[in-house]
């Protein structure tokens, strides 16, 4: 989901990790060619998980600084393709954000619970809007998420299980579908999301779900998740309580 949604603009954990990690081959004047430290060590200076390290090497390989070497570790590509601002979060617009990382960024605990996980033939419609093949094998998620302890939303994800095959073993009651998608091989990065918001009237399984009156205003957003490769790798549709949800966005006049 579009960060700042619920709060301040926070970055992710790998981003901040890539940063630093940028920051710091900077300060010590990396040249091109330079070999990284290994995984566990940088896993060690910045005490992250490995999850959250490769998804890190995986961003700044994105943008052309580092680069892989199947046996012999992470090496430095060229640290003056970009400006030193450009992975900061100073930018007010929206950016793509999964729910367990704005909890985190945030300090809040996050918990889900799946109503269904199953993989199935895509339709025609989502597997033009995912520019897969119908029939395609597509990830069908349907679960409740909670913050601290509120049911906030009710989210239905769909993803080409080819992007990340791990997808179908994973156990989404508590593990993260962005942090699933970064660990995957290679690395499913979101990148850029069309988003849109709608309000309607509650469906009857939504009541008893909210446990709400059939009164209660519903929040419906839509999006379409694309990769660094411009790949779409997620459709989702989230349903809000309308009192728990706020959408916040810049909008500025290019011309």
């Amino acid at each position: 989901m579009p960060r700042g949604l619920f709060g301040e603009d926070v970055l992710p954990l790998y981003e901040r990790t890539a940063t630093q990690l940028l920051e710091d081959l900077r300060a010590a004047a990396a040249r091109p060619g330079d070999r990284l430290p290994s995984e566990r060590a940088l896993v060690e200076r910045y005490a992250v998980s490995r999850v959250t390290l490769r998804a890190a090497l995986a961003q700044l390989a994105s943008r052309g600084i580092v680069r892989p070497s199947s046996s012999r570790g992470w090496f430095v590509a060229e640290l003056g393709l970009l400006p030193e601002a450009t992975m900061t979060s100073g930018s007010a617009a929206p950016q793509v954000q999964g729910f367990a990382d704005y909890a985190q960024a945030n300090g809040l605990t996050t918990a889900g619970k799946v109503l269904s996980a199953t993989v199935r033939p895509a339709t025609v419609s989502e597997a033009e809007q995912l520019r897969i093949a119908p029939g395609a094998d597509l990830f069908d998620l349907h679960r409740l998420r909670f913050l601290d302890g509120l049911l906030v939303v009710l989210e239905h994800n769909r993803l080409p299980l080819a992007a990340c095959p791990a997808l179908a073993e994973t156990d989404f009651n508590t593990a993260s579908l962005y942090a699933t998608l970064r660990a995957a091989d290679p690395p499913q990065l979101p990148r850029v999301a069309d988003y849109s918001v709608e309000a309607r009237h509650p469906t009857p399984r939504e009541i008893e779900l909210f446990e709400i009156g059939e009164t209660m205003p519903m929040l419906v957003a839509t999006q379409l998740t694309s990769n660094q490769e411009s790949r779409p790798i997620e459709l989702t549709v989230q349903v809000y309580r309308g009192d728990r949800y706020r959408f916040r966005a810049s909008i500025t006049n290019q011309g």
